[in-house]
């Protein structure tokens, strides 16, 4: 496991002197001492508890064909570096969301010498025929890969002192991807190909290569997964970017969530911060089912959360009908869990995500996949960063012309009204 936490990041700094001729009764010169920022790389952010990562997505119309504006992006940035966050993850690069975050980063760079923002890139990577009635598993689409992965080269060799991870899909292996996800192969081929660019110079050589992919796939749940092209894959990466998302199995593999009967006289408040801290403990456990496959491999690298989450509303299999997981406060316990844990263990956790987006279900507007954020679209800040209204860190930032504001009108009481108590064990014997 990779910790950073002892590093003493001032230690990267260089001295630069800049020797500025004056006139003072002739020609004298003096000499003044500047501090340079330190050119860092992955292994000098991931993991380290300065450097916050979360996951990020633009986009604020109910469709992907209205790409946000630089401008647009450049207030999210604001937001996020108030929230502390240095490091955001984004994928789907042939679109222009990517650049112009990119874009964004680089024009606040130079309005503000102390801004600071690194990327973590991913190419979306598609089997043939995925997203038809016919996905071919054993097969990529070879056409529409190279475009990912030739514009991820492209934007990394455009932005090197910005973009310092490039990760080849995005759950692009696990099975229940059943439109279209791929073999561990064809992740192989395209992780090589980055890896010969480091070799070759073409690509900066400390720039992290990796897949961003599910728990299971990186071999950590069921022996399906395992297999000779999995192994190689483990010892091309740079690291592990594996997911976690207990909040699914809220409604897939409950076994976590329900209240015990030793339980049963808890207060409804006690009930939910024990199942919390379940799931919790349940995310912990899926790192340490890959970190021990790895262990019996023999292959030591380190492992990062990269993609967790927990939203915050849903009328569907985890709403009221279901399995009664998402309100703020919730989505709040779960943030502040894993920023301990990941904090403690020395990893990052690109915690998913930092603004709801209501492209990914359009069908059905109050589904859970629109409620993953931690803010809202119109700039309102959920229970979970509550505090850092409280502290002002937000002041005179602005999201669409909205002032940061907490939910509820930061009424606590109104907001617990809302959360949901899980069911217990005998409740679901019963049914």
């Amino acid at each position: 496991m990779f910790n950073l936490q002892a590093v003493k990041i001032v230690s990267l700094f260089t001295s630069a002197t800049l020797v500025l001729a004056c006139c003072n009764n002739g020609n004298e010169s003096k000499s003044i001492s500047v501090k340079e920022k330190p050119s860092l790389s992955a292994k000098d952010i991931l993991g380290n508890p300065d450097y916050l990562a979360i996951s990020y997505g633009g986009y604020r119309d109910s469709s992907r064909k209205v790409q946000p504006l630089v401008e647009e992006l450049k207030e999210d940035m604001k937001i996020l570096s108030a929230m502390g966050v240095k490091i955001l993850r984004t994928y789907n690069v042939h679109l222009d969301h990517a650049s112009n975050v990119l874009s964004a980063i680089e024009e606040l760079k130079k309005e503000d010498l102390n801004f600071e923002m690194y990327v973590m890139l991913g190419a979306w990577i598609d089997c043939e025929n995925a997203w038809t009635d016919h996905p071919n598993h054993y097969y990529e689409d070879v056409e529409s890969n190279t475009v990912e992965v030739n514009r991820l080269v492209e934007l990394a060799k455009q932005h090197p002192d910005i973009v310092k991870i490039l990760a080849v899909g995005n759950e692009a292996m696990v099975k229940w991807a059943a439109s279209y996800f791929v073999q561990p192969w064809v992740i192989l081929k395209w992780v090589d190909h980055l890896q010969s660019l480091k070799e070759t110079g073409e690509l900066p050589s400390d720039l992290w290569i990796t897949s961003s992919d599910n728990f299971a796939s990186w071999g950590g749940g069921h022996h399906d997964y395992h297999n000779e092209d999995l192994i190689k894959l483990i010892n091309a990466v740079d690291y592990i970017s594996m997911h976690t998302y207990p909040m699914h199995d809220t409604h897939y593999n409950p076994f976590f969530w329900h209240s015990p009967r030793s339980e049963t006289k808890f207060s409804k408040v006690k009930k939910i911060n024990a199942a919390m801290l379940r799931a919790k403990e349940y995310a912990s456990s899926q790192y340490d089912g890959v970190a021990n496959y790895m262990d019996s491999l023999g292959i030591k690298k380190p492992i990062h959360i990269g993609e967790t989450g927990w939203a915050s509303f849903s009328d569907d299999f985890y709403g009221n009908s279901g399995s009664k997981a998402l309100d703020e406060y919730k989505q709040a316990l779960y943030f502040r869990h894993m920023r301990d844990w990941t904090k403690k263990a020395g990893l990052s956790c690109f915690f998913f995500e930092a603004f709801d987006e209501k492209w990914k279900d359009v069908v059905n507007i109050k589904g859970s996949e629109n409620h993953f954020g931690l803010i809202t679209l119109k700039g309102e800040v959920k229970f979970a960063l509550w505090n850092l209204v409280d502290e002002a860190k937000f002041k005179g930032l602005t999201r669409n012309g909205n002032p940061i504001v907490k939910t509820y009108g930061g009424d606590k009481k109104l907001m617990m009204k809302d959360v949901l108590l899980p069911p217990s064990t005998l409740e679901m014997i019963e049914h």
